[in-house]
């Protein structure tokens, strides 16, 4: 995950702590006027509330550095400029002269953690993250961040009692199997999360999506018997999963078995008619079949639900190509070019 999409999203795990700091930091600045660095630190706190870390850490680059609450909060304003190389300079430096338990140094333990692991220092991050655990337990962001990082260091038991503890189900029932392997393949991380996904299955042979899951690994790898096998064990545990049927039809596209394809993929659409995925799959499967007017019907539909899918388009201005009408072909073409160079999002 991109730095700048973790910070957004992990944004509200030290808002509090800002928050709080602040509030306390301008008290005190109100009762003793004689105090100009914090009034300092206290104009910065708003500038990192107002989403503006940049004015904040101008603010306290005239600041003494050796004051504890300027070095604090400038780790905090890198953190949320999107710098952690400067966040973790400031505050693994000031960490140790912070009061055990104090507000500020349960903010810098946390925006710590959070600076490693964005940063890319894994090992180094857990031991602050699994610190800012035990004061912010329910914290949904930081399960996500320790969880991800237990999974990068390859502990995978570590990472499933993160993600049971989240979602609030036993750490070694199917369920908790379960959730960690979906996180793991968020991850990318197919090994891991095959074994936690057999796992399930031994707890529960009949548990939804733990098959679904296997099945689509084995479609990603071109294991395609395995995966139509896999995806009607799911059926049987899930007889209305759509994302079944549609892996189904994908790999019988794939075997060029279009109208087993067709079959599966027309219930998947019975299912969920809003997902454009098998409506491409079907388009390609009656194109195969010289069906090139259902072919038509299908990627317009495709389309309909997913406008900018390029797939659909370059697919359509084949079957538009064939079916002799040049014109309508080339715009479709050209839209499919354009969603080509456009960035994904």
């Amino acid at each position: 995950m991109r730095a700048a999409m973790l910070i957004a999203m992990l944004i509200a795990t030290t808002d509090e702590r800002t928050t709080t700091t602040t509030t306390t930091t301008t008290t005190t600045t109100t009762t003793t006027t004689a105090d100009p660095v914090g009034q300092r630190v206290a104009e910065a706190r708003r500038a990192i509330d107002g989403g503006r870390p940049a004015d904040a850490i101008a603010l306290l680059a005239s600041a003494p550095a050796e004051d504890p609450r300027v070095r604090v909060a400038l780790g905090v304003a890198h953190y949320h400029a999107g710098d952690p190389v400067r966040a973790i300079e400031s505050l693994a430096s000031v960490l140790p002269t912070l009061a055990a338990d104090s507000p500020e140094r349960r903010e810098a333990v946390q925006v710590l953690g959070l600076s490693q692991y964005l940063a890319g220092h894994l090992p180094e991050a857990i031991p602050y993250l699994e610190q800012t655990r035990t004061f912010a337990p329910e914290s949904s962001e930081l399960a996500y961040v320790l969880g991800m990082a237990y999974i990068q260091t390859r502990q995978p038991d570590r990472a499933r009692e993160t993600w049971a503890r989240a979602f609030h189900v036993p750490a070694d029932s199917a369920a908790g199997h379960l959730v960690a392997a979906q996180m793991m393949v968020r991850a990318e991380m197919e090994d891991m999360a095959r074994a936690e996904l057999l796992a399930a299955l031994q707890r529960d042979p009949r548990l939804p999506q733990a098959n679904l899951l296997l099945g689509q690994a084995a479609l990603f790898r071109g294991r395609l018997d395995e995966a139509i096998a896999l995806f009607g064990h799911e059926l049987e545990a899930s007889p209305g999963s759509a994302m079944a049927y549609y892996g189904m039809g994908d790999a019988y596209v794939r075997q060029r078995e279009w109208d087993k394809a067709l079959d599966a993929l027309q219930r998947s659409v019975w299912l969920n008619p809003f997902f454009s995925g098998p409506y491409i799959l079907m388009g390609k499967a009656y194109q195969a079949k010289g069906d090139r007017a259902a072919a038509e019907g299908m990627l317009r539909r495709a389309i309909g639900y997913d406008p900018n899918n390029k797939t659909a388009h370059y697919l359509l201005a084949q079957v538009l190509q064939q079916l002799g009408r040049a014109d309508d072909a080339k715009k479709e073409f050209e839209t499919a070019e354009r969603l080509l160079g456009a960035p994904e999002r």
